[in-house]
């Protein structure tokens, strides 16, 4: 059951597993990276887990502390491949649009942090003709320091006009609960991605949902100006 919370002026959003589902790309960027380097392909699952991370610390859990030496190179032709096809491997989920844009017709306004590239996001929001609908969208490319540091939320929340306690963070994974909380800012879970319920025990998590469209089911969200919406 989720708290109460004050009147929320923005949400900030993930991108991958909690907007779309770009991990068909990533598997193949992930494989021919590796490839390249004479290194043996990963699992699936294994690089499915990575997603959210950032390119040195997702090499670093595919194969240990020794593979650290790749870094460089690994990300050159990680990017390089991406280049070529994350845009076409990347899709929203379906419920996004509708999402978004009742949220826009609440007033709330809306942002993306993810550590993906920004221009990717962007060329991906445009193709589905979204990219209007979120004011700011800060991406690896616009930070000195990765999630969970929290720099690219409190500036996204900057940029939105918003302050911390009427902000929310909506993200899939744990490594977004932890920049939530270094954030200062509240926390909301969708199990849309591949960490299980279970892991946000630990963590100060406003609400789980199922996937982003349960945010319009929360009537701190909707309720009072669905109510306003009504009476005019």
């Amino acid at each position: 059951m989720s708290r109460a919370k004050p009147t929320v002026q923005a949400i900030i959003f993930d991108f991958d597993y909690t907007l779309a589902d770009s991990s068909s790309g990533v598997i193949a960027c992930f494989n021919f990276a590796l490839g390249k380097l004479g290194l043996p392909p990963a699992d699936d699952a294994v690089i499915r887990q990575t997603i959210g991370l950032s390119l040195p610390d997702a090499l670093v859990m595919l194969g240990g502390k020794e593979y650290t030496r790749y870094t460089d190179e690994f990300t050159r032709l990680f990017v390089e491949r991406a280049d070529e096809i994350m845009a076409d491997n990347t899709q929203l989920f379906e419920v996004v649009p509708e999402t978004v844009e009742t949220l826009r017709n609440l007033g709330i306004r809306l942002g993306i942090f993810s550590l993906k590239y920004r221009y990717r996001i962007e060329t991906v929001l445009k193709r589905e003709q979204l990219l209007d609908a979120f004011d700011v969208i800060i991406g690896a490319e616009d930070v000195s320091e990765h999630k969970p540091n929290p720099q690219g939320l409190l500036v996204a929340m900057e940029r939105l006009n918003c302050d911390r306690q009427n902000c929310l963070y909506v993200g899939d994974s744990v490594t977004d609960a932890k920049t939530a909380q270094h954030a200062a800012t509240d926390f909301i879970a969708v199990l849309s991605g591949v960490t299980p319920r279970a892991a946000f025990d630990d963590y100060d998590v406003h609400v789980i949902l199922g996937d982003v469209s349960g945010l319009l089911n929360l009537e701190f969200l909707t309720g009072s100006q669905a109510r306003s919406s009504n009476a005019k």
